[in-house]
Order: C-alpha cells, then structure tokens, then sequence
C-alpha cells in the first residue's frame, strides 16, 4: 500500500552547516512546519530532513583525535554566538554539541534519522496535467524516503529542494591495480579513527590534502613507519593563508562550477601552506613524498622506479565526491560530468539549490549560502512578492 503523500513548499534535506543555515533563513521569511499554528507563518511551508541519528552532521564520525585545535576552521551558525569551546576537545563532540544548542534554541523540527533515495518529477504533474505547464519552473518534485530500519516513509511532494547533503557519506577511492589482493588494511579518511592503532605498522598515506599531512603527522608521532605517496609533486607556500587568497580560491571554484565543470579537489583551489608543525616534520624526514606506486602487491607496493615497498596498511586520503545520487533521476550533470550552476541554484533546474557545493562547501561559504538560496527561493516561489522579508518576527522554526 502507497503511503499517503505529504505535502510542503521546501524540503530541505541535510542538516549539517548549510542545511542549519538554510533553516535559520526560511524561518526568518516565516516558513513553518505544514499545520503549524505559529502566528508569525507566512502561509509557507517547509520539511527538514537529516539522515542522521542527531545533531552535527558529518561532524559526528570525524577522528577521535581530530581536536578544535586543528580542525580547519569552524564558523557560527546564524543567530549563534561564535564556536567557543576548549581546544583540546574532540571536534566530533564539541561541533554535534554545538549544533544541538542551535537546534534546541530555534525549537528545529528535523525528522531524523531520514534517508533520502531518491528525487524525481511528480508523475501527476506530466505535461498536460493540471498545474502544469510542462516545465520545471512549476512542476513538483516527489521525495521518496526511509526511515529507521529502511521503513518507508510518505512521498513529500514540494515545489524545491535545499540540498545539504555534504561529501561524507560518498569517499572517494581511485581504482588501483592489485588493490584487491591485498592482504593488509586498507581504509579511507571516512574510516580513520585514532593514530595509535597503527603503532609498529608500515603505513601507506595516499593523496596530497590537509587530511594526509594531519595522517601522517599523528601516525609518525604514534610510532608507525608511513610513506606518503602523491599524484603531483605537493607545492607549499611560505605566505599565510589570508582572507584575500581564501576569495580568490573561491571565485576560481565559483567559475568551475558557473561553466559547468566538474568541482575540483580542496587542495587545489586553496594549496598548501607551511605550519611550525609541517617545517617540523619536514625536518624530521616525514614530508618525504613518493610519486604514486604503478601497482599493490598482496603485501605492498611497487614503486615508481620499479623496488618493492612492504605495507601493511593503505590509507587512502583521496577526498569526497558530492553525495548527489538521490538527485539523479532529474539528470541534472552535464556532458563535462559537472552541474552547471546558477549562484546556488541548478541552472537548468531552479528548483534544485546545492548548498555545500563548489563555492560553498567551506563553513562559512554554508553560511553564506543558505542565506542566498532562501533569498532566491523566495523570489522563484513567488515571483515580485517582498512582503515576507527576514526581519519578520518568529520565535521557532516549527
């Protein structure tokens, strides 16, 4: 038997930075839960949607040893007071921590744990039909889900998406030659816990990112023998990381994405920068970089040059890919693989915002983003209506 269908104006599905921030805003232009009786409502109606069991996102399986002292960076929530906890607490407490409060102070209603399978046009607003004029400026999206146990859950039919879904839950690992018949461990950043499990262990760090320097950093100190392999010969800069080269970084993203290319790695639209840590470690030989292996033997690698190198375990620090996949049935990549972008909005589709995508996956981007998106939500629902703006008085989001 087909659930009954609910139904709502927005559905926002994530709830990490960006999905609060978005939250944050559609409350603000007076978006509430369907039946809610707040006397602020604009009439307006929102879904949140989080497949986690709680507060903080992907926060929530960071390492263990991950501290608010090394994380790269957090930003405030909107409406919130700056982050401010003790540096040497584990960053996947003191942010879900964090994110919790913001939940409980604007009473959020997040319906969780909620997986998402899967987005498509609604099959009743098929060209013809009424409410429609076949195209995707006024059809509605059906969101088909499950909950605890994979139960399903009733279709939400909405008229936009916010999606936050971030890059945790899609790590990337290339395909290797011999990868299959290796005999030791093999993890990716994902599955990373603590350094101390690798002490006495030859170790393999795979990729060119801030996550492999802090890998090789904490599993050098732990007492494992590691070997960083790279693609490309990394590239330090001696000057800090300023406010002007973080904008510059995300303009040039912001363009990949305008065109419709795929977006790159962190790394190569920020770069690397020297640390009294790094320097340190150079010193102590750790920053040693190998060009990749050519092939994995069931006990090791075979180096660039052709010598054999025993591992015992590969740890892969290749990075994240967009968690997109429910959003496949509406097509939205483009022949170069990437999704051409409109500002946060689908260019193709303007019923389909991505926020943490290209430009906006830093914190503050999130932030940045879910504010913009609402703004142009607004603007595409009811196209020449101010009359909601943000300082409309609300108490909750509910």
């Amino acid at each position: 038997m087909t659930p009954d269908v609910r139904e709502a104006d927005v559905a926002v599905i994530g709830a990490g930075q960006a999905g609060l921030s978005a939250a944050y805003h559609l409350w603000r232009r007076g978006f509430r839960s369907p039946g809610s009786s707040d006397q602020h409502a604009s009439g307006r109606t929102v879904i949140l949607l989080d497949a986690e069991e709680g507060p903080g996102g992907a926060w929530r399986h960071r390492w263990d040893s991950l501290t608010m002292a090394t994380v790269n960076g957090i930003r405030e929530l909107p409406g919130m007071p700056v982050v401010d906890t003790d540096p040497a607490e584990r960053s996947n407490q003191a942010v879900p921590a964090y994110f919790a409060h913001f939940e409980a102070r604007y009473q959020v209603p997040i319906e969780r744990p909620v997986r998402v399978l899967r987005v498509e046009n609604d099959p009743a607003d098929a060209p013809g039909s009424a409410g429609t004029d076949g195209g995707t400026g006024s059809a509605h999206l059906l969101i088909h889900s499950v909950g605890p146990g994979g139960t399903p859950r009733a279709p939400i039919r909405t008229r936009a998406i916010l999606n936050a879904t971030g890059t945790w839950t899609r790590p990337f690992v290339p395909t290797w030659p011999g990868a299959a018949e290796f005999r030791g461990a093999q993890l990716h950043t994902a599955d990373y816990t603590r350094a101390e499990d690798f002490a006495g262990q030859r170790v393999a760090v795979i990729g060119g990112g801030i996550s492999a320097l802090g890998h090789l950093l904490e599993l050098a100190d732990a007492g494992a023998a590691t070997h960083w392999y790279t693609r490309r010969e990394p590239e330090f800069a001696d000057e800090p990381f300023t406010q002007e080269r973080g904008s510059r970084a995300v303009a040039g993203v912001a363009e990949r994405v305008a065109a419709g290319l795929p977006v790159g790695s962190v790394v190569s639209a920020t770069g690397l920068f020297w640390t009294p840590a790094l320097r340190e470690a150079e010193r102590r030989g750790i920053l040693k970089r190998r060009p990749m292996f050519t092939s994995i033997t069931p006990h090791g690698a075979i180096e660039a040059d052709g010598t054999t190198t025993e591992l015992d375990v590969l740890l892969w620090a290749t990075g994240f890919r967009h968690e997109l996949t429910h959003l496949r049935p509406l097509h939205l990549h483009n022949r170069h693989g990437g999704i051409t972008m409109d500002g946060t909005a689908v260019a193709a589709d303007q019923r389909i915002h991505l926020l943490g995508y290209g430009p906006s996956a830093s914190t503050i981007g999130a932030n940045r983003a879910g504010r913009a998106a609402v703004a142009e939500l607004v603007r595409f629902l009811d196209p020449g209506d101010d009359a909601h703006d943000e300082h409309s008085p609300a108490r909750t989001v509910a």
